[in-house]
């Protein structure tokens, strides 16, 4: 969330960020709000003042008349500050309402550009692998060695799920005990968050209120299932003031992920893009001089997962009307498909600023007498689980259809080398 004062002396630039990020938001109803706001802050004030006069006078006006004009003015005045009350509150509300709305000032690092064609690479590790024979889908693959079922997923749960079997399901398992072995070598603390969180939750990250509909919600609960860990670890410290001699804040949390994506799964084959999936999370609150920083590590621990994999990615960087409504600044890391011959996201790593800092009220003092001031969060996937499966397969795919198993994950998989029928 953008600060209001912010917003109020960089209106242009507030309203150029919006059209190079492709977003809607009502600033004209928040500049009305707001100036109506501080009209009446600046008549209660008067008001006030006058009440306090009017009050002295009263206790000192000896002529009953005077008195009695002077007492049904202060009753006027009382009236009007009631009503002023209820109006302020209501452009408050609003105000808030719609700034919850505003997305995320991008970072000056981030190139211009009105979708994803204009993201730009940054770097590249290893060659993309050309298999000597026609590259099978990890749906092939999957199916034909039985370690993915999409048909009984969707016959369970509909489309957009799917069911590991087998090996495949040992595969999941070994791959989240590795990625997260790796992040604790880093020095990423393990959490187990909830699964389902509180509404005050999704909105201090971002996702409440302007990605509803993609939420998965139990009304009669008001919780959500979350379509991140990024949410719950975040909102771990959220109405808190930390101590910033314990910053930086670096967490890592296995969880399931749960998003409607309405419309979006269609036209994706097999597990790529789905309803619930699993994802190891590295979320950091740290100090805001040290975010840019922060960034680099995060992403460059999410990347050794690949390197040790030996899954050749590019880091590109995203442009203004590819980022994320909270996102000041993203890097992608992504593994090149042998089957579609592109390049497949295994990892977003972002840093918000104090975005969603501002939103989940999390705060620290640089030193105990000083005043609180608004921490940086960071967060970035180490890995997306399924995509990551999906790379192995496509890319570690033998000829006979059996799938060779990286070398450092073998003993995750209990020594197997090969997965075959």
């Amino acid at each position: 969330m953008l600060d209001i004062k912010f917003i109020r002396e960089n209106e242009n630039a507030v309203r150029k960020m919006l059209a190079d990020r492709k977003a809607e938001a009502d600033l004209d109803g928040f500049i009305e709000a707001d100036c109506r706001f501080r009209e009446i802050v600046e008549r209660v004030n008067g008001l006030k003042h006058e009440k306090n006069v009017v009050s002295k006078e009263i206790s000192t006006e000896k002529d009953r008349a005077a008195r009695q004009e002077r007492i049904g003015r202060m009753k006027g005045l009382n009236v009007e500050l009631r009503e002023l009350d209820e109006e302020s509150k209501a452009m408050e509300a609003k105000r808030n309402e719609i700034r919850l709305t505003i997305p995320n000032f991008p970072h000056p690092d981030v190139p211009v550009g009105e979708d994803e064609s204009k993201n730009v690479t940054i770097s590249t590790w290893g060659d993309p692998r050309k298999l000597k024979f026609t590259p099978r889908a990890h749906t092939d693959i999957g199916s034909s060695l039985d370690i993915i079922d999409i048909e009984r997923g969707a016959k369970v749960s509909g489309s957009g799920f799917y069911v590991l079997k087998g090996y495949g399901a040992r595969l999941e398992r070994a791959l989240l005990n590795f990625m997260m072995d790796i992040h604790s070598e880093q020095g990423w603390k393990e959490v187990w968050p909830p699964a389902l969180v509180n509404s005050a939750s999704m909105v201090g990250t971002g996702q409440l209120p302007k990605f509803e509909e993609d939420m998965y919600r139990l009304p009669k609960d008001d919780l959500y299932l979350v379509p991140t860990a990024e949410v719950p670890i975040t909102n771990l410290h959220r109405d808190e003031i930390l101590d910033g001699d314990d910053l930086p804040l670096r967490y890592q949390a296995f969880s399931p992920c749960f998003r409607r994506e309405a419309g979006r799964h269609t036209g994706e084959e097999g597990i790529i893009r789905v309803h619930q999936f699993s994802k190891v999370e590295l979320v950091s609150i740290c100090h805001p001089d040290a975010s840019e920083d922060e960034l680099e590590k995060l992403t460059r621990d999410a990347e050794e997962v690949l390197k040790r994999l030996d899954l050749p990615y590019r880091r590109i960087i995203l442009c203004k009307g590819d980022l994320s409504f909270s996102s000041a600044k993203t890097y992608d890391l992504e593994v090149y498909s042998p089957f579609e011959e592109r390049w497949l996201e295994v990892s977003s790593c972002s840093s918000f600023g104090d975005f969603q800092a501002r939103r989940a009220m999390i705060k620290f003092r640089r030193k105990p007498h000083l005043p609180s001031e608004f921490l940086h969060t960071l967060n970035g996937s180490g890995l997306a689980i399924g995509r990551t499966m999906v790379a192995i397969l496509e890319n570690y795919q033998l000829e006979d259809g059996r799938v060779e198993l990286p070398k450092k994950l073998r003993p995750y998989m209990r020594g197997l080398e090969v997965i075959s029928i």
